[in-house]
């Protein structure tokens, strides 16, 4: 699939001449006709890009496993809708095609489901002492490379605006997946916070449909706390995988797979079914809550 590249300022005027004119359209009838008909639901990570893992599962692996549940679980229980996965297996799917899937399907939801991870720290440490030229005694310094293992709760993402060098350790490693593209310049071109001209448009496209992607990411948020999950809130970031998406969209980070408690909860059956339970309960509120 061919990314379309964000349009250029000569075209704004056009982008924003549309908008104007589709909020001309009877919204009322919109909304008594709008129903929830198709969910892609999106495994992240996969392939060469799987390098996160905690102590003996990978990241792209829980996510795949959890995916592939939560697909059945929503055609099981909501018959009326479709449901599409941007990978069934361990394939690499460049970010820019996992929300090509979900727009050219004309998708109402998009779900990118993903296991959070603590970024390693470097610490110092005396490990002995030495004498300087000088016969002072002075200490000797080495370096301790760690994550916490402590770290556990859920947390839900829709797509915001930051600045790049101000994205968290988690934002930077989902975004570190362009990288791993072959054109990834050509794929992403105005996938920059930073550039006026590129944050004018996603701005436009955001919020089109941030509130409905926000009352989606609580709703989730509240399902996951009301079986005992640590709740770290629902957060707007500045999400490639989002970033284009035409219709409500998050990313849900389902546990630490840096955690050993966390990555045997995610791993196991009973994990596994809670989670996508809590899921599958989000989506069926918000299907119900937009189609009143």
């Amino acid at each position: 699939m061919k990314n379309i590249p964000l349009v250029r300022p000569k075209a704004i005027l056009i982008v924003l001449i549309s908008i104007i004119s589709i909020l001309g359209i009877d919204n009322q009838l919109f909304a008594q006709e709008y129903k929830i008909k198709t969910i892609v639901i999106d495994a992240g990570h996969g392939g060469k890009d799987g390098s996160t893992r905690g102590s003996y599962s990978t990241e792209k692996d829980v996510a795949l496993k959890t995916a592939i549940r939560l697909g059945k679980l929503i055609e099981e229980n909501m018959k009326d809708v479709k449901v599409i996965l941007t990978r069934n297996d361990d394939t690499f799917v460049p970010l820019y095609e996992r929300i090509a899937i979900a727009n050219n399907a004309k998708a109402d939801l998009f779900i990118s489901i993903h296991c959070n991870d603590m970024p390693v720290v470097s610490s110092r440490y005396i490990s002995g002492y030495t004498r300087n030229k000088k016969g002072k005694k002075v200490p000797v310094y080495k370096t301790r490379y760690a994550k916490s293992t402590s770290t556990r709760g859920v947390e839900t993402f829709v797509s915001g605006s930051g600045r790049i060098n101000e994205q968290d350790a988690a934002i930077k490693r989902e975004n570190a997946s362009i990288f791993l593209e072959d054109n990834y310049k050509e794929n992403y071109d105005g996938f920059n916070p930073d550039d006026p001209e590129s944050a004018i448009i996603l701005s436009l496209m955001k919020n089109t449909f941030r509130t409905q992607s926000l009352k989606l990411a609580k709703m989730v948020q509240d399902q996951y706390v009301s079986v005992g999950r640590v709740n770290r809130g629902v957060q707007e970031k500045s999400l490639a995988v989002l970033a284009r998406a035409g219709m409500p969209a998050i990313l849900t980070e389902i546990g630490f797979i840096s955690n050993q408690e966390e990555e045997d909860y995610m791993n196991s059956e009973a994990g596994q079914i809670e989670i996508t339970n809590c899921l599958l309960k989000a989506i069926q509120a918000y299907k119900i809550s937009v189609e009143i």
